[in-house]
């Protein structure tokens, strides 16, 4: 019988999660292509910068092992 009232729950659980869904505000065309762009060149941006300073740390490394 619990199981059964764990499908019900399950059920009203994703009823509720259609119904909030209806709710919510959708960006139109261009404002999810700005907001793509933006993060796109937000993770190249921050991709390249920890590759640097993953560089730069590296380096520094060998350096010390090397004396």
């Amino acid at each position: 019988m619990a199981q059964v009232w764990g499908y019900y729950s399950m059920f009203k659980f994703f009823k509720n999660v259609a119904r909030e869904m209806k709710k919510v505000s959708w960006p139109k065309g261009q404002e999810l292509y700005k907001y793509t762009v933006t993060v796109i060149l937000t993770v190249a941006f921050v991709a390249v910068f920890f590759a640097i300073v993953d560089l730069g740390i590296s380096q520094v490394l060998e350096l010390i092992a090397q004396e």
